[in-house]
């Protein structure tokens, strides 16, 4: 395993204005990389870009995007072109969580979680993939769920969702692994963040901390040997 591999790593974080993602970020910042968030809050990432100023001085400008529009995901790729050139390492984490019975998710509701929690990340790892096989190095992140693995009631288009990113990594862990190109599939439990509030459902004092969820996922991505764990399942040691 290299030392620091993920240092001086360019590192792209979608959703980085929600709990888990904003984690991510800083949880990459802290080791090494170079990060460029975005999301839908300007403000957020506004405040975001400036913790994430390098030791050598560097602030990422970030950028507002809202991925249920493929328009504003090109406009995201020219921006961290424009940033960075290209990146190394792509973290697929923005999500939206709708709770409806089934009879009354409608058509728009699918599209919308289907553009952000799949087609976006399918868009992403498109166009950076490629820039990653040429550098014969590179980390594609997909957050999914536990509903990657199950069904739950009221969260029909959420699960259709997260089942499809699993997939979406599969076969992106099948193709890219002969390049060295590494992908991943991280699927929590609940996390104690607002999205996660929607439901009442549970007991929210038993979620997983979104700072340890970033804090593996990072010391996860990191191991560069020769051995991948590609599916990985997050789970509380707690549950009332």
């Amino acid at each position: 395993m290299k030392v620091n591999a993920l240092n001086d790593k360019r590192c792209l974080v979608t959703g980085a204005t929600g709990g888990l993602g904003r984690e991510i970020a800083l949880a990459m910042h802290r080791a090494g990389c170079r990060v460029f968030p975005t999301g839908r809050n300007s403000a957020m990432i506004d405040n975001l870009a400036k913790q994430l100023t390098s030791a050598v001085g560097h602030q990422p400008t970030g950028f507002t995007a809202d991925l249920r529009k493929p328009t504003e995901v090109e406009a995201l790729v020219a921006a961290v072109r424009k940033e960075f050139g290209t990146i190394d390492i792509l973290v697929n984490c923005a999500g939206v969580f709708p709770v409806h019975p089934f009879l009354e998710t409608d058509k728009d509701t699918l599209d919308a979680c289907m553009q952000v929690n799949v087609i976006a990340p399918f868009l992403l790892s498109r166009f950076f993939a490629g820039d990653m096989i040429k550098a014969g190095w590179g980390r594609i992140i997909n957050i999914a769920s536990s509903s990657a693995y199950a069904g739950f009631r009221n969260t029909t288009a959420y699960c259709t969702s997260k089942h499809a990113i699993l997939g979406l990594s599969r076969a992106l862990h099948d193709e890219m692994k002969h390049y060295g190109v590494r992908v991943f599939c991280f699927s929590p439990g609940s996390i104690r963040t607002e999205m996660a509030r929607v439901s009442a459902d549970q007991d929210s004092s038993t979620f997983l901390d979104p700072a340890e969820v970033a804090a593996f996922i990072v010391d996860a991505v990191s191991f560069d040997g020769t051995m991948i764990t590609e599916e990985i399942r997050l789970n509380r040691m707690v549950m009332r």
